[in-house]
């Protein structure tokens, strides 16, 4: 039976090159390395390494059964981080803030059927429409939207190709027509939200023909995106929103969407933390359920190009 200190010495000895300077990175004598690696030889029933009085080498038979050793040793380090990750997700406390529409509608929801899956997990939710200073708040994460500017903050994708969309009730198409063209919003109430502190009013969109920025107006403003969207819902105006935001409106018919996809504004969604430290077992449990809750969401209605 191979023991897997005795493939652990034989890679270290390998990349170190003797067994004196393997001996001394495993804080083992060089005797004890030797034994490993001729215990190992007997179990393989080959020689792994070429040995003299000056050098030491790997065989034919080494070269070749290196790669594998590495990998039986990666394999075990994963089962081992899964298994510890599993263990972990039963308990801990996560603080984190949300943008206002995802976080009622859609983050809400989704973390009731985390919190079910991970009953001893604690949940501190802050729920606003203002970029969290994650350097200066007691927060663990943070969901952001949109491209992130260069900093130390560590922004892992949930829904990296996440788009915006333009969109309308019936109601006010019924009333006020579908524009045809972007140009054509300078027309149109446009609904605007408040994001940190900025009014979004510089609609762009990248057409065929090229980079268009449109600076929108209209007769609403909030700094809540959720009022917007509603807003929306209820026939007021027009509005550009993350598409996960409003997949579950367009799809019930109550927003219709009016340019294709690909001519909408890249809204990235993130998680992201202050530093390493930051990313315990719970967050990265947590990122995958948030990724696999996304793309289940985008799968009930693919962007139209």
């Amino acid at each position: 039976m191979i023991r897997l200190d005795d493939l652990q010495i034989f890679v270290q000895t390998a990349d170190a090159g003797s067994f004196s300077e393997a001996a001394r990175q495993l804080n083992i004598s060089p005797g004890r390395a030797s034994s490993a690696i001729q215990r190992l030889e007997g179990a393989l029933g080959v020689s792994l390494l070429l040995r003299s009085t000056r050098s030491m080498q790997l065989s034919e038979n080494g070269k070749q059964y290196l790669p594998h050793a590495r990998e039986m040793l990666a394999a075990l380090a994963r089962s081992q981080q899964a298994l510890a990750l599993d263990r972990s997700m039963l308990s801990g406390r996560l603080t984190l803030s949300a943008p206002s529409d995802f976080g009622r509608n859609l983050l809400q929801p989704w973390l009731d059927r985390f919190q079910r899956q991970h009953p001893e997990v604690s949940l501190h939710l802050k729920i606003s429409d203002r970029a969290a200073d994650l350097l200066r708040q007691p927060l663990d994460v943070a969901i952001r939207y949109g491209e992130l500017p260069d900093s130390s903050l560590i922004a892992m994708p949930i829904a990296g190709k996440n788009r915006r969309t333009l969109c309308a009730s019936p109601a006010y198409l019924a009333r006020c027509g579908r524009p045809g063209e972007v140009s054509e919003l300078l027309q149109h109430n446009c609904l605007r939200f408040i994001w940190s502190e900025q009014v979004h009013e510089r609609w762009r969109f990248t057409l065929p023909t090229g980079e268009q920025t449109v600076s929108v107006a209209g007769n609403r403003i909030s700094d809540d995106a959720d009022v917007v969207r509603r807003w929306a819902i209820a026939g007021e105006g027009v509005v550009y929103k993350s598409r996960l935001d409003v997949i579950e409106d367009i799809v019930a018919g109550r927003l219709i969407e009016l340019f294709p996809g690909n001519w909408c504004e890249p809204s990235p969604l993130h998680l992201v933390c202050a530093h390493r430290s930051k990313m315990t077992p719970l967050v990265v449990k947590l990122l995958e359920f948030l990724r696999e809750s996304c793309r289940a969401l985008q799968a009930r209605l693919p962007e139209s190009e």
